[in-house]
């Protein structure tokens, strides 16, 4: 017998409703629906508070392969988790494009390119500083996104968060290599690498 139906004729046999066994295992109700339907498995932590609460042990619970399952799920979770944090904190870094002197700049053709931050730029059309600073926000909103993200579980944001992060970070670089800003773009171009490589090692 798989563990979605012992888990149901259990929680039957104790007289429970989902919503209870839930309350019991401080689970949603639809955690419990996804492990009886066999749409999913639960956490170690939950497979002990399930063999706490009806005496069986897990091995009575689960078979060999599904434990192994249920490791390995447990275990991408903690390697995507840990992912997401570095591709915030990268993210995230980018706002020190707003302070620190990333950009050059110079004010006449003879003078000398002096280095300056984003909001110190002065010699800069208002359609280019719009579109600097638009770009630099979006990427550190995804990078606080990707944080935020540890708690909240958004199946489209899940599926695409790499992608999304990636891509905007790829824009950032070919904008600033393009309007003639190595440094932001170098800059950049070093947070792609490390996301790529991260990106590769988990596939």
């Amino acid at each position: 017998m798989e563990l979605n139906d012992k888990l149901q004729q259990l929680r039957k046999q104790k007289g429970f409703t989902q919503e209870e066994l839930a309350e019991k295992l401080y689970v949603s109700r639809t955690a419990i629906s996804k492990w009886e339907s066999g749409r999913g498995y639960p956490s170690i932590d939950s497979l002990k508070a399930i063999s706490k609460l009806f005496g069986i042990s897990i091995d009575e619970l689960l078979s060999s392969e599904e434990l192994m399952s249920i490791a390995e799920t447990e275990q991408n979770e903690k390697t995507n988790r840990m992912r997401d944090l570095i591709y915030g904190a990268l993210d995230c870094m980018v706002a020190m494009m707003f302070v620190l002197p990333f950009f050059g700049e110079r004010k006449t053709e003879e003078e000398m390119i002096r280095s300056v931050s984003l909001l110190e730029l002065s010699y800069l059309q208002d359609y280019m500083r719009i579109t600097y600073m638009a770009t630099i926000v979006c990427i550190v909103l995804i990078g606080i996104l990707e944080i935020a993200s540890q708690k909240i579980h958004n199946r489209i944001w899940e599926q695409h968060r790499v992608m999304i992060s990636l891509g905007f970070t790829l824009f950032g670089v070919a904008l600033f290599m393009a309007s003639l800003q190595p440094y932001v773009g170098f800059f950049l171009l070093c947070i792609l690498a490390v996301k790529g490589i991260l990106a590769i090692k988990q596939r």
